[in-house]
């Protein structure tokens, strides 16, 4: 496979997972489309023309030749300067690495992960809460997540791997749908009745099953095995945490369980104080799951892949 086509199997994987389905992300894409055609002349160089097919401005093919021939990747759920100049270690030994394939955005990925947040408000309606309060509230996240992103050196590694000559891409939004709907889909077949069912669920999936065995497996953060679980929403997608305002809304709207990837301390309070129980399932874990589910489809293709970066290949062909 080539780079271009990777990167357009991640999107297309990715958008059949999504949330909104094929009739939001076709409203998404048209909006794109209306943006840059409104544009003046002198601005639409700065415009990007990937957001015209590409509906997750999180997920990029960051330095090198699209048309590149892949034989085997580099793969790990950070790709920094140290993954790249070990990617050029591993190639001296003769390991021949064609692309480093990150997980975590970097370069413009990084800059363009608040586009990606809107997804949250499309999630919390399907479960009840209306869209209106989702937008504004998910609105006003964005802007501090953009905020706490202006001051980040966001092309280090990039350019590290263009000194390199080595092509790079990452895989945020689309894997992360993936890992969402996975999780959903069987949790939702399943109907735990209590927190422990949860965890009990999530311990015999290999990537966190591992991770328990290492200590960073599902934890329950809010409330305690017997409670009910009530309705369990998976809340994996959507770039990064979304607002704490947004817990009273989910118990109005009848959401008893967050299974989630972490949770700062605010947003833990917030849960308490409207009696969500939450289970963190692990980021990193969580990150490997969505991977393992998209990288499948590139061993099918004939890739090889080597782990790094805490990322650990669970094949499921």
């Amino acid at each position: 496979m080539k780079v271009q086509e990777i990167y357009e199997l991640a999107i297309k994987e990715g958008m059949k997972a999504d949330p909104r389905g094929k009739e939001g992300l076709k409203r998404f894409l048209e909006k794109s489309k209306k943006e840059y055609k409104n544009l003046k002349d002198d601005e639409r160089e700065f415009f990007d023309l990937e957001k015209l097919t590409n509906p997750y401005s999180d997920t990029r093919i960051l330095t090198g030749n699209p048309n590149t021939d892949v034989g085997t990747i580099l793969c790990g759920v950070d790709i920094e300067v140290g993954e790249v100049l070990l990617a050029d270690r591993l190639n001296e030994r003769g390991k021949s690495i064609d692309l480093l394939f990150a997980h975590h955005p970097e370069g413009k990925s990084l800059a363009g992960l608040p586009g990606v947040m809107k997804v949250q408000a499309d999630i919390w309606h399907r479960e009840g809460v209306p869209i209106n309060i989702g937008d504004f509230l998910i609105d006003k996240r964005m802007k501090e997540v953009q905020r706490s992103l202006m001051p980040v050196n966001h092309n280090r590694a990039v350019d590290a791997a263009k000194l390199l000559e080595i092509p790079f891409m990452n895989v945020h939004t689309p894997a992360d749908n993936m890992v969402t709907s996975f999780l959903q889909k069987q949790l939702d077949k399943l109907s735990p009745y209590t927190v422990k069912d949860v965890i009990d669920f999530l311990r015999n999936i290999p990537e966190y099953n591992m991770a328990a065995k290492m200590g960073a497996g599902p934890t329950i953060l809010v409330g305690d095995g017997e409670k009910r679980a009530g309705r369990v929403v998976v809340d994996m997608t959507g770039g990064t945490e979304g607002p704490e305002e947004v817990f009273e809304k989910l118990a109005n709207a009848g959401v008893g369980t967050i299974v989630g990837m972490h949770m700062g301390s605010k947003l833990r309070e917030k849960a308490e104080k409207y009696h969500i129980n939450v289970v963190i399932a692990g980021h990193i874990a969580s990150d490997n799951l969505g991977l393992n589910l998209f990288l499948d489809k590139l061993e099918k293709e004939g890739i090889g892949i080597i782990e790094c970066s805490g990322f650990i290949r669970v094949g499921r062909l």
